[in-house]
């Protein structure tokens, strides 16, 4: 029934990841491995998402990028469809504050939350670096809470393998991660202040992040 509402099966698997993958950029190739589907069909749909000003492109490296336009006019209603039902505006709209931001509600689960929280208690995971393309953080994934060091290496180990990429990845417990903010940790809030993709937010980010 939505592939028949919003035009095809791809283009519905593509507004799915993106929505649900806020903040983070994407490249074909990626794209059509996570998917699943003809790079043809792919390329064909993002030139269509692209024209309605849906998602965003720019080149890095020589590789173009895709990602889903926060301040597209319609962002909203698509993400309460397909994404993680957030609420969120784009960092440089005018409508919402950061405080609306950030009391936003979901109404679905990222695609890894269930994963981290199998590995305990976890306060605050964040998608950093590689995933959204800003080397400001240093990491490419920031965890906080009293977790499993087990799983949680389990758990980064199949990301990894998932991404075909190695990661650089921090696990705070939470007194260390609340004693670094009350004295202005440098490497804590510049991972705070760079772009990131919030996975889990139990009461641990900052009202100013």
């Amino acid at each position: 029934m939505i592939e028949q509402l919003f035009g095809s099966k791809t283009r519905v698997k593509l507004l799915r990841l993106f929505y649900a993958n806020p903040n983070r950029s994407f490249y074909v190739r990626e794209i059509t491995r996570k998917i699943e589907e003809q790079i043809n069909s792919v390329r064909r749909e993002l030139s269509n998402l692209l024209s309605m000003g849906i998602v965003g492109s720019d080149t890095q490296n020589n590789r173009l990028y895709y990602e889903v336009n926060q301040s597209y006019e319609f962002y909203r209603p698509l993400s309460m469809i397909f994404g993680t039902g957030e609420t969120e505006a784009a960092p440089d709209s005018k409508k919402s504050s950061k405080k609306d931001t950030k009391t936003s509600t979901k109404t679905t689960q990222h695609p890894l939350e269930k994963d981290i929280r199998g590995i305990g208690k976890v306060d605050l995971a964040l998608l950093l670096g590689q995933f959204t393309r800003d080397e400001s953080s240093g990491v490419d994934i920031l965890i906080v809470g009293d977790v499993n060091q087990t799983k949680a290496q389990r758990f980064i180990t199949e990301l990894e393998k998932a991404e075909n990429k190695e990661l650089r990845y921090t696990i705070l417990a939470r007194p260390d991660y609340t004693y670094r903010l009350q004295i202005k940790d440098r490497f804590i809030y510049g991972v705070l202040a760079s772009k990131k993709q919030i996975i889990i937010d139990d009461q641990a980010l900052p009202a100013d992040f």
